[in-house]
């Protein structure tokens, strides 16, 4: 697939392919003997798997890590999988604060939707 091609299916510009190409967050795209991008499954598949840990809130320099590693070989699988648990550990950590700011935005509306404000308001005219 052509980098347009593979802008348009996973919604990310040509430009960010080519910078998570160049910094390492994508191991080095195929080419062809003219020199242009080539993306092969392989290739579609880091993609998608970097789609995801962005979207889940891993820090760039941690997929950094995790594709250099990857790339040194089957030596560094526990080095892998202990930075992936510390970024799971993260991703958990913040998955109940946002369920905890949920949960408070869930009672406030409930509020609203019982009309228990307007007694709070009315509460606190009383109390002034």
């Amino acid at each position: 697939m052509t980098i347009a091609e593979v802008s348009r299916k996973y919604d990310i510009t040509a430009d960010t392919l080519r910078y998570y190409e160049k910094i390492g967050l994508i191991p080095p795209v195929p080419r062809s003997k003219s020199g242009i991008r080539e993306y092969d499954e392989e290739s579609c598949k880091w993609i998608e798997l970097m789609k995801c840990m962005r979207a889940a809130g891993v820090q760039i320099e941690a997929l950094i890590e995790y594709v250099a590693l990857f790339r040194q070989g089957d030596s560094t699988i526990e080095a892998r999988k202990g930075l992936l648990r510390e970024q799971r550990s993260l991703l958990i950590r913040r998955m109940e604060d946002m369920q905890k700011s949920l949960d408070r935005l869930n009672q406030k509306i409930d509020r609203y939707e019982k009309g228990l404000m307007a007694k709070e308001n009315q509460l606190r005219r009383q109390i002034e």
